[in-house]
């Protein structure tokens, strides 16, 4: 079943970087606990480098968090010191988020995996920089990430491949990559490695009103190719509608019939057939835009719900 990383928890947000600054544990349990509520089944907690204080901030995020929701925690640090750190006090098996296909990183985390029996998210990234195709995305999950976890004894089922999202305000041409890579990833192995995508970069950069739509309606995409999970917004009340609508086939509604059968098009390898639906309400105008975009079949600029 298809379940959400909560994200909230980002240093980036000023709020979150001065309740870790503060050591405020009500706040952070709070954001957890909210994320919780609204259907997340794991946390991501994002403390950033911490070059100086990581080894004591991730020990102490996580007791925080654990000590009011009952859900697996994903770790997200560049400190390998912090890391190990924090997999020593998780109550649940954790996430080791994340590495990518540079051997510095894959030297650190990886062996941490296999110490911890850590799942592990590994980012398609290599030295040589972003990927622009699926198959250079395939490429660093075949010959370099799976390799690696074999060498460590990580299990397959630890491993969650993910395949890069990148915005589409500059990026375009790489929504419909990133769902290939995606498909191409379910077929590597037997048993097949999991994978998540950090759903929100989808929509960096765009206006703020539009960003939900695009992170929903990629979803359903990815969900079609085989998205096993997701590093999003789950205060997004609309985004976890989306998931419940997929999850239940809840054909009740117009909205409701457009993405399942945009799910089931892309669990079919096609494009989106948008034949029959209302194009004069706007809910379905600006959820058939929002396909064309991310299918590249009309230019993206930031006012196309108004074209």
């Amino acid at each position: 079943m298809f379940y959400v990383i909560g994200e909230s928890i980002h240093v980036i947000a000023p709020p979150v970087r001065a309740a870790i600054e503060k050591r405020d544990n009500e706040f952070i349990q709070d954001l957890a606990k909210r994320q919780v509520k609204k259907g997340a089944k794991a946390v991501d907690l994002n403390i950033g480098p911490q070059k100086k204080a990581g080894a004591e901030i991730m020990p102490w995020i996580i007791n925080a968090v654990q000590g009011v929701v009952d859900v697996p925690l994903s770790l997200d640090t560049t400190n390998a010191v912090a890391m190990e750190a924090g997999l020593k006090v998780c109550q649940k098996k954790p996430f080791i988020n994340s590495t990518d296909a540079t051997p510095e990183r894959l030297q650190a985390l990886m062996p941490l995996a296999a110490r911890y029996n850590a799942n592990i998210i590994a980012l398609t990234l290599g030295s040589t920089g972003l990927p622009t195709t699926a198959d250079a995305r395939i490429e660093l999950a075949s010959e370099t990430i799976l390799p690696v976890a074999a060498e460590n004894n990580v299990l397959m089922t630890n491993i969650y491949l993910d395949p890069l999202v990148l915005t589409v305000n500059g990026n375009q041409d790489q929504a419909l990559q990133t769902i290939a890579a995606v498909r191409f990833f379910k077929q590597m192995a037997d048993p097949p490695p999991l994978t998540t995508c950090g759903l929100s970069n989808i929509s960096n950069s765009c206006p703020t009103e539009i960003r939900p739509l695009l992170n929903r309606v990629y979803l359903v995409m990815m969900m079609g190719a085989g998205l096993d999970t997701a590093i999003a917004d789950a205060l997004d009340d609309k985004l976890m509608e989306t998931i419940r609508i997929l999850e239940t086939s809840d054909a009740s509604t117009d909205k409701g019939k457009l993405y399942l059968r945009l799910y089931q098009n892309y669990k079919d390898g096609a494009e989106f057939d948008d034949s029959g639906f209302d194009m004069s309400k706007p809910e379905i105008s600006d959820l058939v835009k929002t396909v064309r975009i991310l299918e590249n079949k009309t230019l993206y600029a930031h006012s196309y719900l108004k074209l």
